[in-house]
């Protein structure tokens, strides 16, 4: 089976916003995911077509990066950090409680039954440490969770409820998800805030004591004394 005609057409519009055409190529797989649930043959074909390369190069590229999936996600892709922090912080908890609530191992997705499906996977640090331990639903933030927080974060997925991330933004399919990394708006850009208090703790005790970055030309041994 061939990408279908809308599918194509978006792919060259996404391959057209780039001096470069083969600049476009990761937005170019968000989209085939949205469209197709993950990776496909016909996927990667299409967008060596249009970008004028080799197959072998679309598929390297989309076999290094974990966010590109060759088996079809649920309606909901859930990663567990389990890096140091969060790991320490509870994540590893967390990650064995909901392979167990959730009957399934690493990288495997909940069966098609009346209620929406979950693709539960261990991932590399989100650079949200001050927030560990963290899960994300679709590379949305869900902040200082624990063991039963993110246990009934996934039943309200699974049934349909309607769930936001602890920063704001409201949670939509995998799919909805992988078309606005493949550049189309939805319209949903401005909800919640882009840093949370903990990120921006820094920052305010620098204004505090009105401390300022050293200049450029400020040597390493004036920083020093």
């Amino acid at each position: 089976m061939s990408i279908d005609e809308k599918t194509y057409a978006e792919l060259v519009e996404i391959a057209d916003r780039y001096p470069q055409p083969r600049s476009g190529l990761l937005p170019m797989l968000h989209l085939v995911q949205s469209a197709e649930g993950r990776i496909t043959p016909e996927g990667i074909e299409a967008c060596a077509e249009i970008l004028d390369i080799t197959p072998a190069q679309v598929s390297g590229v989309a076999t290094f990066y974990t966010m590109y999936k060759r088996r079809a996600v649920g309606d909901y892709h859930v990663g567990v950090c389990t890096n140091t922090l969060c790991a320490v912080m509870g994540g590893d908890a967390i990650f064995a409680r909901l392979k167990e609530h959730l009957g399934i191992g690493n990288d495997e997705t909940t069966a098609d039954e009346d209620g929406r499906t979950i693709t539960l996977e261990h991932v590399e640090c989100n650079a949200a440490c001050d927030y560990a331990p963290v899960v994300m639903v679709n590379w949305e933030f869900m902040d200082n969770q624990t063991p039963e927080s993110a246990t009934q974060l996934v039943d309200d997925l699974r049934e349909g409820n309607e769930v936001h991330s602890t920063r704001g933004p409201k949670i939509v399919t995998w799919r909805e998800a992988e078309r606005v990394l493949a550049g189309f708006n939805d319209g949903l850009a401005d909800e919640g805030p882009s840093a949370g208090p903990a990120s921006l703790e820094g920052l305010e005790i620098a204004r505090e004591h009105d401390w300022s970055a050293p200049s450029a030309s400020v040597t390493v041994k004036e920083v020093e004394q």
